[in-house]
């Protein structure tokens, strides 16, 4: 046996300058169970819906002083009121002043003389979704305080200080276009002396993304600052070149072999810099590849010099170095510079990122500062589509 759904009841806010309408609808919404106020003009209603909590507001459309269209105008402006549904109240010739008023945000309408059954049944359509509509919201705030625990979390796995090494400035800047993101980056002192430079970008977007940077980050850093040893006894390659290899190749098959059937990868570039000799040895596994600037000059484009980190177990990653000079930037990025795109659809490119390195100033800080500004000015009013990651090292030129 089926019994009808319990109609939900609530605070109605009836505004009407007619004393009759208002004393017939009190009746009989009381009657069905819902909490009635009333108020005789749209001035009042404001005043009233400012100072309590109402689930409907029962509006008639001709009235002195503040009309329905705008009060209704007047409600649906502001966002602490915009939320609460109007059924509108007409006469049977107002209709394309009805239609005026659902186009501008009205839920539904009422005509006059009022029809008991019509009465309760779009009060309560109005109500049903009024209450769909709280419940939703009450979700996406709960589902909004775990994704800022997220983030918090994630931004955990980004240093909180880069190393500060003699002759050297270290700098990066992040901006994740969701609360949380693929990107990453990363600098770090080896046991060595040596700095590790990282810089990644996890494929897709959102939470797995997000959870899989963590991991990616994890064991690159874990793998990398084994003390060499541990490295050097199953290699043949000299301390560095071992380090290189043993990091990316773990993580790698670590990924692939474990997490094969998500089909999560990461473009990653990861280079180990002497900071005394200026000697970057590195691989290029898929990323973007980094630029060595100096002079207003593109010295080097770091290429690839493998697949991306995860794609498939037992790849080949091959190892090159480069050499950074007195004066000399080393510049990484990911593709969320580049592929930034303002509303017309135009992309900002390598083209402006390389002529921005070109004029760039003396300081990193600046630098970085300065791009964050010409991607601010190219996107515009456009939402940041991809998350966006810069490192840079520059050897300082001898006092």
């Amino acid at each position: 046996m089926m019994f009808p759904a319990r109609m939900k009841t609530g605070r109605i806010l009836i505004v009407d300058d007619n004393q009759v309408n208002r004393k017939l609808l009190t009746q009989n919404l009381q009657q069905q169970g819902h909490t009635i106020d009333i108020a005789e003009d749209g001035e009042r209603a404001i005043q009233k819906l400012h100072e309590s909590s109402f689930d409907l507001v029962l509006l008639d459309l001709e009235m002195p002083k503040k009309d329905g269209f705008q009060t209704l105008i007047e409600m649906k402006g502001d966002p602490a009121l915009r939320h609460i549904p109007v059924i509108m109240i007409t006469a049977v010739d107002e209709l394309e002043s009805t239609v005026r008023c659902i186009e501008m945000g009205a839920e539904d309408y009422l005509p006059k003389p009022f029809n008991a059954v019509l009465l309760r049944a779009r009060i309560n359509a109005s109500l049903e979704k009024k209450y769909l509509r709280d419940q939703e919201q009450k979700y996406l705030k709960g589902l909004e305080r775990e994704f800022e625990i997220a983030r918090e979390i994630q931004r955990g796995f980004l240093p909180s200080e880069l190393p500060q090494v003699d002759g050297w400035e270290i700098r990066a800047y992040f901006k994740a276009a969701r609360e949380v993101a693929g990107d990453f980056y990363d600098a770090f002192l080896l046991p060595d002396g040596d700095v590790g430079l990282v810089i990644a970008d996890v494929c897709d977007k959102g939470v797995g993304a997000a959870l899989f940077m963590t991991l990616f980050r994890s064991l690159v850093r874990a793998a990398s600052t084994m003390n060499d040893s541990a490295i050097s006894e199953s290699s043949v390659l000299n301390p560095t070149h071992a380090r290189l290899s043993h990091a990316i190749s773990f993580t790698n098959d670590y990924i692939a072999e474990t997490h094969g059937d998500t089909g999560m990868f990461a473009t990653m570039f990861f280079g180990i810099l002497n900071p005394r000799t200026g000697a970057l040895t590195f691989i290029n596994a898929g990323h973007e590849p980094p630029l060595i600037v100096n002079d207003a000059e593109i010295k080097a484009s770091l290429k690839k010099t493998g697949p991306a980190v995860g794609a498939m177990s037992g790849c080949n990653f091959r190892i090159e170095e480069t050499q950074l000079e007195p004066g000399d930037l080393f510049f990484a990025f990911t593709d969320g510079v580049t592929d930034s795109e303002n509303v017309n659809g135009e992309f900002f490119e390598r083209t402006r990122l390389v002529n921005l390195l070109k004029s760039h100033p003396s300081n990193v800080t600046d630098l970085l500062n300065k791009i964050e500004s010409g991607l601010r000015q190219h996107m515009g009013e456009k939402d940041q589509f991809d998350d966006i990651t810069l490192l840079a090292a520059k050897r300082l030129l001898p006092e």
